[in-house]
């Protein structure tokens, strides 16, 4: 082909997709290529993890990188944020001390004032002054007693009816209510395939695997690399590898590699019987990969929840942590793990491991023992930069002139990388300097609420889950 692309970016999940809305926006002209039928179509997100309250073990540097971010993102897809806030408790089995989340909750509490000082639009997460709450045992006696309210709207009535339902003898005092809000991937997923696809600026190829990629840095030609799939050769100036799991498979075209964990997970669809009111996201700490590993039930629409299990019968799998070194080709899960990769899940998987997780969360949530199966599994891999399976922030590295690797281990990390990426090209003089507002996009703004929804509700089916897990718990206007 003769065009020449200023931008090459491989791999359509939700950094790929940033990426390329945020080259759209400043009139950057870019080529999307994407193996699968849709964009953001890769490991499940089901919150903004904005303070990392999910992870009492990292630092709070990476807390407050998580908050900023997810802030950012909030930002850009309002449509896609469910404002319901998240119960966070330590049970008496843990030796985690309490304490210690709330001293963290107290410095994020006046890191998000500060950032909300900095710009008032960053009031995403409600009045930091309300950030969270503690409440003792007493409270929880006392707010047990309380009427249900169907949508509530004080920290005091989510507590209410969370608290009716949860065995809090089992739990360490104090307990909290966090404003950690919901973040619904098929609405993200829709939204940025509906802006991209009007974007004249960029060229989205789906149903597209890239077969090679060949360096031309050296001969002197208009463009960089040549990128080739079963149909056609594309040129351009700048790479970009977002390839998720799968980016160790693009360095090795381009010769290149580096350290990193790939880590399989997944996540469980249950059905519950109707109650009365809404009720939090809910966590439950435990050491992850033993078998008493964090608990979490989230909320969805329509009686729907999803629940993670941090054990190796769960979430986590045995053999589901690899690692690539550099010099070495790439890593590969084994055989069970790539047919699941593959959405070739078998049913009696599918129901054991979800009842599974029902059993597990129902230690801590009797009444959650009647769930049944509600759907398949919300899976994926991830990649972690490095060899710290810990570590919950990754951003982007640039291993060689021309060439971007996106490194995130995060959904929420996607426009720090999309803007560090624009910069790097403004340094190499790929493109010309200019000031930029990275938390607005106008492509994202022109697409309506109708228009989300009516593909959320279209990408759930494609994928082969209940229509309802595209839809917010809360109506956004």
């Amino acid at each position: 082909m003769s065009k020449i692309y200023n931008v090459g970016i491989i791999g359509g999940g939700i950094s790929g997709s940033v990426t390329a809305l945020q080259l759209a926006q400043y009139g950057i002209d870019n080529i999307l290529f994407e193996q699968g039928e849709s964009l953001v179509n890769g490991p499940p997100f089901c919150h903004l993890h904005a303070g990392g309250n999910l992870y009492p073990d990292i630092s709070i540097e990476q807390c407050k990188q998580l908050m900023r971010q997810s802030i950012e993102m909030a930002r850009l897809f309002p449509q896609s944020i469910d404002e319901r806030p998240t119960f966070i408790s330590v049970p008496k089995s843990e030796n985690l001390d309490v304490n210690a989340i709330e001293d963290k909750l107290k410095l994020l509490a006046n890191y998000y004032q500060e950032l909300v000082d900095e710009d008032a639009s960053n009031e995403v997460l409600g009045n930091p002054a309300n950030y969270y709450k503690v409440y003792t045992h007493e409270d929880l006696v006392s707010l047990a007693k309380q009427a249900t309210v169907k949508r509530p709207k004080s920290h005091d009535e989510w507590m209410a009816n969370a608290i009716k339902y949860i065995d809090y003898e089992k739990l360490k005092m104090p307990v909290f209510l966090v404003e950690e809000y919901g973040w619904n991937l098929f609405r993200v997923a829709a939204q940025a395939q509906l802006a991209l696809t009007k974007a004249k600026e960029c060229t989205l190829q789906t149903n597209t695997k890239v077969t090679n990629i060949r360096d031309v840095r050296g001969q002197n030609l208009d463009y960089n690399w040549e990128i080739s799939t079963k149909d056609a050769v594309y040129k351009v100036k700048y790479l970009v590898n977002s390839s998720g799991y799968n980016t160790a498979n693009v360095d090795e075209y381009l010769q290149l590699n580096a350290n990193r964990l790939i880590e399989y997970k997944a996540a469980y669809i249950s059905k519950w019987h109707s109650i009365p009111g809404l009720i939090p996201e809910m966590i439950f700490h435990g050491e992850r990969g033993s078998t008493h590993g964090m608990a979490q039930l989230t909320p969805y629409n329509n009686d729907y929840y999803q629940i993670h299990g941090m054990t190796k019968d769960i979430t986590l799998f045995d053999n589901g942590l690899i690692q690539s070194k550099e010099d070495v080709s790439p890593a590969e899960f084994d055989p069970a793990i790539q047919q699941k990769l593959a959405r070739k899940w078998n049913q009696k998987e599918i129901d054991e491991r979800t009842q599974s997780a029902i059993r597990y969360t129902s230690q801590y949530v009797p009444s959650f023992k009647s769930a049944t199966v509600g759907g398949p599994p919300l899976h994926g891999a991830q990649q972690i930069p490095g060899d710290d399976p810990n570590r919950r922030v990754g951003e982007v590295c640039f291993p060689c002139e021309s060439y971007a690797r996106s490194e995130i281990v995060k959904a929420s990390s996607a426009l720090t990388v999309a803007m560090q990426i624009i910069q790097k090209m403004q340094e190499e003089n790929i493109i010309p300097a200019f000031q930029s507002n990275a938390k607005q996009n106008a492509l994202l703004d022109s697409i309506s609420k109708t228009e989300i929804d009516n593909l959320a509700s279209e990408l759930a089916s494609q994928r082969g889950y209940p229509g309802s897990l595209s839809r917010l718990l809360i109506k956004r206007e």
